[in-house]
């Protein structure tokens, strides 16, 4: 469209509403599973909503503009978006992957990658040697997630992208802390982007979902094919309902991430928080790296407070965030990582990475933040010192 992203945001989608010259400001919702074709010898460019539905393309030429790519595909859900482009791999192949991933991540590389001869190395990504260290003969691909889930650890993503063009390897990223609107990432040639859309993009925690962008045109033919062939897209009422929320994810997210900076400063300067982990404080590792490569430190942050009991006590004592699984919401959600996100992970590798006992995360919504930082000073009073 040649105009900024805020304006991609609303128009992306909606410029197929009307492309039929009906007018319709808003995408149909074709809700039809296959289509009459004309010919025996001639199918037209839909044929079973599997494999393709016009509410989806929408959708999926929506995500590809915001991201400045050429493809675009929607997943039912986060995980089934980042199945997708691993499951590209083959039997004997290796991934390089950032160690304090999100715990579903974590499980499929783990657990189900490995039953299909797909091996793995985790590796503090913020350190870029660690990372060429850990490149074998078979490596295909780097994943990386910046900022991580829960302790939104940075990793460079140029320096990445480097390493992975000197070795030849694909690059994949989980932007879904960022969104398109922050963090430009296929712009700064990372091979394919990963959200899970059921956060920020749809920010109402209405629906499930997940998509992907890439400008490969290899990798997107093997994307659609795994789409295709596993039946994982996205239903077209979710379509629907994601298009509509996309169209305030700027607004939203500007507004929450504006609240989240105000929070994470009350928490910073606690005397019952012993860390805050939010790339919008001075004092977070990377900050300096997240601040060249993001226009805004997100709406996710992470505390610790001093153990389990201390934990318990502060989410039970909050009175205006949903205690939930998930992030991205107009509502704020609080979660404990440990059995929540995490909770696929080992004691151990939870551990290692930092997801201590006493560790909870925040996904700031739209609240008023007067209001949540006096529910917060209220819960810590409740919190043994």
């Amino acid at each position: 469209m040649g105009k900024h992203i805020e304006t991609a945001l609303i128009h992306g989608a909606i410029r197929e509403g009307y492309a039929d010259k009906k007018g319709a400001v808003n995408p149909p919702i074709y809700l039809s599973s296959t289509f009459h074709q004309e010919s025996i010898d001639d199918f037209g460019e839909y044929d079973y909503a599997r494999s393709g539905n016009p509410t989806r393309a929408a959708l999926e030429k929506c995500i590809a503009e915001l991201e400045g790519a050429q493809f675009g595909y929607a997943f039912a859900s986060g995980i089934a978006a980042v199945t997708a482009p691993l499951m590209t791999l083959s039997q004997g192949d290796h991934i390089v992957i950032t160690e304090d991933v999100y715990g579903g991540t974590y499980r499929l590389v783990t657990k189900l990658l490995p039953r299909y001869g797909i091996t793995h190395t985790f590796v503090d990504c913020s350190d870029l040697a660690a990372v060429e260290a850990a490149i074998q003969p078979n490596t295909k691909v780097l994943f990386i997630e910046t900022p991580s889930n829960p302790t939104l650890k940075i990793t460079d993503i140029r320096g990445i992208v480097a390493i992975a063009k000197k070795h030849n390897l694909k690059t994949f990223l989980d932007n879904t802390f960022m969104t398109p609107l922050h963090q430009r990432t296929i712009e700064m040639g990372v091979d394919v982007v990963i959200h899970s859309a059921t956060k920020f993009l749809s920010g109402h925690s209405d629906i499930i979902a997940g998509v992907i962008a890439t400008n490969d045109p290899q990798l997107a033919e093997d994307i659609y094919f795994i789409q295709n062939s596993c039946g994982t897209a996205l239903g077209v009422q979710d379509c629907y309902t994601l298009i509509q929320n996309i169209k305030t994810m700027g607004v939203r997210f500007e507004a929450e991430t504006k609240s989240a900076q105000i929070l994470a400063e009350f928490l910073h300067n606690h005397p019952k928080v012993e860390h805050v982990y939010y790339p919008g404080l001075p004092t977070h590792e990377g900050y300096d790296i997240h601040h060249s490569q993001s226009t805004s430190a997100g709406a996710v942050l992470s505390f610790r407070l001093k153990d389990y009991a201390a934990a318990k006590a502060f989410a039970e004592a909050t009175e205006i965030p949903v205690f939930a699984v998930s992030l991205g919401g107009v509502e704020s959600i609080l979660s404990y990582p440990p059995k929540m996100s995490h909770a696929a992970m080992e004691p151990e590798a939870r551990a290692q990475r930092g997801i201590t006992d006493g560790l909870l995360r925040m996904s700031v919504g739209l609240e008023n933040i007067d209001d949540l930082v006096a529910d917060f000073a209220q819960a810590l009073e409740k919190v043994d010192a």
